[in-house]
């Protein structure tokens, strides 16, 4: 009994230091940024907004992008405010499985934390974060980067991904977080997106 408490200490332990973003562990993960969706999720511009932050944070900060595409053929590619700043060399994985863990292609570049991104909440954002975790991944899902079609499911879908051991988090937190501290020049590229970003 007394090895099974310290065991479950151990790991309440794991998981508290495990959600703090580090640019030395960490991925980002965007999911399917697309035409299609541009009309049928009513945030879909503050989304993409979102997501193109956290993508130029990303660069900034030095970390792994990986985006995806989910079936292209019907749903078109990723939108101009995303594809626009994803760094050369980064293009998206065409996939038709809701997780992107199961595309053909992808990976974290040796990360072992993701932040996660995209469209829809409680589909392919949602079926990523729990295989992701399933493999040993610490995962943060930014909040304020996530849509789906509508408020229930976008709710459903972020309760979800907490239940099964995600993080939740913001672009503003997420990003300080992988800059980890104020006087440098990230510091201040970051900042700048930040303000740019904020409502």
């Amino acid at each position: 009994m007394r090895g099974g408490a310290e065991v479950g200490r151990a790991e309440l332990a794991h998981r508290a230091v495990g959600t703090k973003l580090d640019p030395g562990r960490a991925a980002l993960v965007v999911i399917d940024v697309q035409d299609a969706f541009r009309k049928a999720v009513p945030v879909f511009d503050r989304v993409a907004r979102a997501v193109g932050t956290l993508v130029e944070g990303a660069k900034v900060v030095g970390i792994p992008i990986v985006a995806t595409e989910q079936y292209p053929k019907g749903l078109g590619h990723t939108v101009p405010e995303v594809a626009d700043h994803l760094p050369d060399g980064v293009t998206p994985i065409e996939k038709v499985v809701f997780s992107a863990v199961e595309a053909d292609g992808f990976g974290l570049g040796g990360a072992d934390q993701a932040l996660v991104c995209g469209i829809e909440t409680h589909v392919c954002v949602n079926q990523t974060v729990v295989d992701l975790l399933a493999s040993g991944v610490d995962v943060h899902v930014a909040e304020d980067a996530v849509g789906s079609r509508t408020k229930q499911n976008w709710k459903l879908g972020l309760h979800k991904v907490e239940q099964v051991g995600a993080t939740l988090t913001s672009v503003e937190t997420a990003l300080f977080e992988l800059v980890r501290r104020a006087g440098t020049d990230e510091f201040k590229q970051v900042q700048k997106l930040i303000l740019d970003y904020a409502p």
